[in-house]
């Protein structure tokens, strides 16, 4: 079996922690760690990182192999299927398959297990408990879903119809229903004949082709009837749509597996509220934080700052270093229409885009100040790394390096800049920053210019690829 992880989304539902740059599943809200983390270890005790599909865009490689470093996994030859543009579940998924079958060399038996990287579920691990099962029913030739029992009406979730039992513990899917009205998921839940769609699926390739052959030709055709290079670089052709709308609602040959399990798609604030604990007056409280006479609200703090609230009740408030979401328990589903609102918004859009803290290859970058014709920034880039050879045209550059010894390229010079000691780069100067230490190098970077803006580049050389 292979672990087919889906890590592309740019979802912004827990704005303004999630942003485009930087979204969902990278967040760190579960004991330090992120979504996506929590993901790949619910896997590690059974399978081997050369197991797993890492199916994202390519720029959030970086962060993926950031984040795997950190559970101390070494990153050299991990399993990348990069989207050049996104194109929902169905072609992801299909493309996965194409890269197993032509870079992995594995038969058209083998069993994909496809699992989403920003949900939530607990135990971590209570997914293996039914992976015999999975094996033997996708072997069968079922695409094998996974059932939650529904603990409300939600309307945010699709449903899934159970029909005749197959393997004990499991059943035929009758029909599937996409995120029903409020009255009908009312039926669905008291009818007890439903359970949330967890948007986990296995199958093995052959199943998947047949399938898609079937009910997508489209789909098929230019994936599975081209190379692995050919599928990607004709990938935008591809129609836009979910693996649930392209498949699952039209096979015959679904299977559910109820999990006991808790499971949320945390797809909201208030989700995020249910699965967290609380204290004695039923407050979420991460960071920085001070409740009086305040109860059953969230307050997460992520930015740099003190929230203080006083006789408050039923609030959730967000505080990251430049936006506050507050708003009231039961409205997160609002959240997306403001961030509807801050994209047509030519000033204000770039709140969704991009943290103040941005993250690249090398390190990352924090905005200090922005003002008229400056800006200033914390750098932070890792041992062994280095910038591009890069120029600017409308700006110059000061730096000043806080912490360790930073290695600097200004034209046909290399020199080292150390603790407390300071470089200037003029405008239209190729230049280049390097840590050729053991320890990560802070600097504070001063730019003047009549242009600040971060397309204000021109790359020379750059080990990252991006010249």
């Amino acid at each position: 079996m292979k672990i087919v992880i889906l890590a592309g989304g740019s979802g912004t539902r827990l704005f303004p922690l999630s942003r485009e740059k930087y979204p969902k599943q990278f967040i760190k809200l579960i004991n330090h760690s992120s979504f996506f983390q929590e993901t790949v270890k619910r896997f590690t005790s059974k399978f081997s990182l050369d197991d797993f599909i890492f199916s994202t865009k390519k720029y959030y490689t970086f962060m993926i192999k950031e984040q795997l470093e950190e559970l101390k996994f070494k990153t050299d030859n991990v399993h990348f299927v990069l989207e050049p543009i996104g194109r929902n579940t169905a072609p992801a998924i299909a493309l996965c398959a194409k890269y197993a079958l032509d870079k992995m060399g594995v038969e058209e038996e083998e069993v994909l297990f496809v699992t989403p990287s920003d949900h939530f579920i607990s135990p971590r691990d209570a997914m293996l408990r039914y992976f015999p099962l999975t094996e033997k029913l996708a072997s069968q030739g079922y695409i094998v879903t996974f059932g939650i029992k529904p603990s409300h009406p939600e309307t945010g979730y699709g449903y899934i119809k159970v029909g005749e039992q197959l393997e004990e513990g499991s059943f035929k899917v009758e029909k599937f229903t996409e995120k029903p009205d409020f009255k009908r998921a009312v039926e669905y839940v008291s009818s007890g004949e439903y359970f949330w769609n967890s948007g986990m699926f296995a199958f093995t390739i052959k199943t998947l082709k047949e399938e898609f052959q079937k009910y997508q030709p489209e789909i098929y055709s230019l994936i599975f009837e081209n190379s692995y290079e050919e599928a990607v670089e004709r990938f935008e052709e591809l129609p836009d749509i979910s693996i649930d709308y392209a498949i699952m609602e039209n096979t015959d040959r679904a299977a559910v597996i109820p999990c006991d399990v808790v499971w949320s798609d945390i797809g909201s604030w208030d989700a995020v509220y249910e699965v967290f604990p609380k204290d004695e007056d039923c407050n979420v409280k991460k960071g920085n934080v001070i409740t009086y006479d305040t109860k059953n609200s969230m307050i997460i703090e992520k930015g740099k700052r003190l929230i203080v609230t006083i006789g408050v009740e039923d609030l959730t408030v967000i505080g990251t270093r430049d936006v506050t979401l507050i708003l009231k328990r039961g409205e997160s589903q609002r959240v997306k229409e403001v961030v509807k609102l801050l994209k047509k918004d030519i000033e204000r859009k770039h709140y969704v885009d991009r943290h103040v803290t941005e993250y690249r290859p090398w390190g990352s970058f924090t905005d200090l100040e922005v003002g008229d014709r400056y800006r200033i920034k914390l750098i932070t880039v890792k041992p062994g790394e280095q910038l591009s050879l890069q120029m600017h045209y409308h700006r110059s550059e000061h730096w000043i390096v806080v912490k360790g010894t930073a290695k600097v390229t200004i034209e046909d010079k290399t020199f080292y800049v150390h603790e407390n000691e300071s470089v200037f780069v003029p405008k239209t100067t190729v230049h280049r920053l390097e840590n050729p230490g053991k320890v990560p190098l802070v600097l504070i970077e001063v730019q003047v210019g009549e242009y600040i803006e971060e397309d204000d580049i021109v790359r020379f050389e750059d080990k990252y690829g991006r010249v």
